[in-house]
């Protein structure tokens, strides 16, 4: 069975720094591309980041790129989003997706990131 378990979030403020983590469990990590995405309260998925399976290759959306940087430790089957100048618009809730995807698990949970003074 397949597991992701999101943390690190928090309550911070502006320009303050969070580091996410996300645990992974039930198949074989190091064969995927993984994905970081976020939800804001009533807004649709937001894709956020992206990371081949070796994490030689990382894409980020334009809203993120330069303060956001997502990586890997396949020996820990863990996926990280170091998250830094954090803005008001980051609040979200953030989750990790198995592969090139935006679609949520069922039941997924994530972790709250809270951006506000």
């Amino acid at each position: 069975e397949v597991h992701l378990v999101e943390s690190g979030g928090g309550l911070v403020q502006p320009g303050g720094s969070l580091r996410l983590s996300c645990v992974v469990s039930g198949f074989k990590f190091d064969n995927y591309y993984m994905t970081w995405v976020r939800q804001a309260p009533g807004k649709g998925v937001e894709w956020v980041s992206d990371i081949s399976h070796l994490g030689s290759y990382t894409r980020y959306a334009d809203s993120v790129k330069g303060r956001f940087t997502i990586s890997r430790d396949n020996a820990k089957n863990t996926l990280y989003l170091q998250m830094n100048s954090l803005k008001p618009e980051d609040t979200a809730v953030y989750y990790c997706v198995k592969d090139r995807s935006t679609a949520l698990r069922p039941g997924a949970q994530g972790t709250q990131v809270t951006v506000s003074s």
